[in-house]
């Protein structure tokens, strides 16, 4: 037996210099790295670090002061669906890389660790490890049980001897989008509560005659100004659209669209908002913006906001109230259990608890 840390085990020539995180896509995964960035850059500072990622992902970290190197991972699809992979292959350095986190696992994140070149592999147990990834890797994390997917992220750091405490985001907002931040909130005469609307799932979606309502008492009873936010997809347009014709709110303001700088600065600016299980939601915990989570399809013990605002999440995965349910990656029909008194509820206990 050995009390080192596992790290000196694997690189007993000294910390490993050249590291490569893969992590291609979702917007609340690539939130959930950026803590395990952090702890890396703080455990060796003279770390190389590369993350593999795809291009809407890398709108919201790039500048990210953890990270010295992207690697844009582009998607295609019909006869070009490999040359994604070649393009990747061939920014791939020729030194092989000490140390490789394959933090994500589905099969073409799994060929991008396999075709990496990299000392250690490290992974998932094969129990987590879908789509047979954890034969693309060298080192694997063993299984602990179930666990929020922030800590799962963190037993990356834990194996290696790393602490991941305290978890930092930093998620960069430059000078410029401060600027456009400051003029953007300067005219409103009230608070603004961001109000997510859908998600690319829609079995994760809320009602927009649930939004409707809300909105309106956001308005009339709380003091707040409504705003829209979320990306260009039909379905998230979809949903707006019919939420403002059913609404008596008179304020509200649209900002859907393909912006997602624009997004992350309004959810720091904002003094509330509201998601269902989506990215924004993640980015809005990792701003420390409070947030009220609206959750019925995915388990919010697994997938809520990390250690903050738990007492706002809006439970409609369980069954019946204060079920006592595991964390597990089980989906659940329950997001016609989120209910506009729930929501409101949690909107009053979020300004008891917040003010605004």
């Amino acid at each position: 037996m050995t009390d080192r840390p596992r790290w000196q085990e694997l690189f007993p020539e000294g910390p490993p210099r050249r590291i490569c995180i893969v992590m291609l896509s979702a917007i609340g995964d690539a939130v959930h790295v950026l803590p395990v960035a952090n702890a890396l850059k703080r455990a060796w500072p003279e770390s190389h670090i590369t993350w593999v990622i795809q291009p809407v992902p890398h709108r919201l970290v790039e500048g990210h002061e953890a990270i010295d190197e992207y690697l844009i991972f582009r998607r295609r699809r019909g006869m070009d669906g490999w040359k994604g992979f070649r393009d990747l292959a061939r920014q791939y350095p020729d030194e092989p890389y000490d140390l490789l986190l394959g933090l994500q696992v589905y099969f073409k994140a799994g060929l991008l660790t396999a075709i990496a070149p990299a000392r250690v592999k490290l992974g998932f147990d094969r129990r987590r490890a879908r789509d047979m990834n954890w034969l693309f890797t060298n080192e694997r994390v063993a299984f602990r049980g179930q666990r929020h997917v922030q800590e799962q992220y963190f037993e990356f750091l834990q194996h290696l001897g790393i602490d991941p405490f305290p978890a930092v985001w930093n998620i960069p907002i430059s000078e410029e989008e401060r600027e456009a931040q400051s003029s953007f909130f300067s005219s409103l005469e009230r608070p603004a509560c961001a109000v997510v609307v859908g998600t690319s799932k829609t079995a994760k979606n809320w009602t927009p005659e649930g939004y409707a309502r809300v909105l309106e008492a956001l308005e009339s009873e709380h003091g707040l100004q409504p705003v829209l936010v979320g990306g260009p997809s039909p379905v998230e347009r979809e949903i707006a659209d019919r939420t403002l014709a059913l609404t008596g709110a008179t304020s509200v303001i649209d900002t859907l669209g393909d912006d997602l700088r624009r997004l992350v600065w309004t959810l720091d600016g904002s003094a509330l908002v509201i998601s269902p299980d989506t990215g924004p939601l993640h980015i809005a915990r990792a701003l420390e913006t409070p947030v009220v989570g609206l959750f019925g399809y995915t388990n919010p013990k697994r997938t809520g906001p990390w250690q903050r605002d738990q007492d706002l999440v809006v439970d409609g995965y369980a069954t019946h109230p204060g079920e006592d349910y595991a964390i597990t990656p089980e989906y659940r029909d329950g997001m016609s259990r989120v209910t506009v008194e729930g929501v409101l509820e949690k909107v009053a206990a979020a300004r008891t608890k917040y003010g605004w």
